[in-house]
């Protein structure tokens, strides 16, 4: 039996593939000021060649032009067709296997329904084809926003996203279990309950609990009394009490809206941990500062910077969710 496994995302990569918004008809108005926000954390991550090789994935020759004038004379611009950015969930997940990379490529239904593309379906197969990577298949639907481990043996998630019968409703948590601790090299799957509110990818994890270091998980506690989250990560906190592992507590983004009053699942979870930086999130609001503060005493040897993602928001993502690491194994 092959065994694999996932390192962490603060161990070293070799590379990252970040989406680069291609569709004016999805992005509109945000398109310009997406590709602007895209293109600074690439830079970031990259870190003047101290970080990690940057390919910004493009789904169109005029999007390849646009990063080419952002972002040539630090990112190699690939192009690849995809319905978005969100390469986290659509692009394949590197595990180690007998010390070599393995690109495990999930199926994907568009979050359970609600944008299925051909193009993104294809997309792991394409990149793995780029980069020389071999893929393995696996025969369920994971999105990979919807899990985060720990690299020792922990792995956390949301059953309202892989328990969802949108996703996989002929499989059993157990099953699900044993197919994520093959895949990932599992010795424990921690269950959250519910994301948050308002996210369209049903809960993925990757906006509400990061693992920081082994058996440290970082969970965020409310901002503000109008926190449209607060009992969600009340709920997060009483569960993980019951965990083995170490809980340390971010600042959320506290309350965003839409233009209609809804709030918008705006999130300082969802940085990106770099070889050289970790990159968090910032939406403008006063919870900024002190969520970089937070995240910079975690991560002490990388460089932490907060940059806006407002435009990227409006896409429903943020940093982590447009992002895929390749390790270095």
């Amino acid at each position: 039996m092959t065994l694999f496994q996932q390192p962490p995302e603060w161990a070293p990569h070799d590379s990252v593939w970040i989406g680069f918004p291609s569709a004016p008809d999805l992005w509109l108005e945000d398109l310009a000021g997406a590709q602007a926000e895209v293109a600074a954390f690439a830079r970031a991550v990259h870190a003047d060649g101290a970080g990690e090789r940057v390919d910004l994935v493009c789904a169109t020759a005029e999007a390849a032009a646009a990063a080419r004038d952002l972002a040539s004379d630090f990112a190699t611009i690939i192009e690849a067709p995809f319905f978005d950015i969100w390469l986290r969930d659509t692009g394949p997940v590197i595990v180690r296997s007998e010390g070599k990379p393995v690109a495990l490529d999930y199926q994907g239904n568009g979050w359970g329904g609600k944008y299925p593309s051909p193009l993104d379906d294809a997309l792991a197969a394409t990149l793995c084809a780029q980069a020389g990577l071999a893929r393995s298949p696996r025969g369920w639907v994971l999105e990979g926003g919807a899990i985060d481990v720990d690299g020792a043996g922990l792995c956390v998630t949301t059953g309202q996203c892989l328990l969802n019968p949108n996703r996989n409703p002929n499989l059993s948590r157990r099953e699900i279990e044993q197919r994520l601790s093959a895949d990932l090299g599992l010795s424990e799957v921690l269950w959250l309950g519910v994301g948050l509110l308002n996210d369209h990818t049903d809960g993925h994890v990757d906006n509400l609990a990061r693992f920081v270091a082994p058996g440290t998980l970082a969970l965020p506690e409310p901002f503000g009394a109008d926190d449209p989250n607060a009992a969600i990560f009340a709920d997060a906190l009483d569960r993980a009490s019951r965990w083995p592992v170490k809980v340390v507590t971010l600042p959320s983004a506290g309350l965003h809206a839409d233009e209609d009053g809804e709030a918008i699942p705006a999130s300082h979870m969802n940085f990106y941990i770099g070889n050289a930086a970790v990159i968090v999130p910032l939406y403008g609001g006063p919870s900024d500062a002190h969520a970089v503060e937070a995240v910079a005493r975690l991560f002490p040897d990388r460089k932490t910077l907060g940059l806006p993602a407002n435009h990227i928001l409006t896409g429903g993502g943020s940093f982590h969710c447009i992002s895929q690491q390749v390790p270095t194994l």
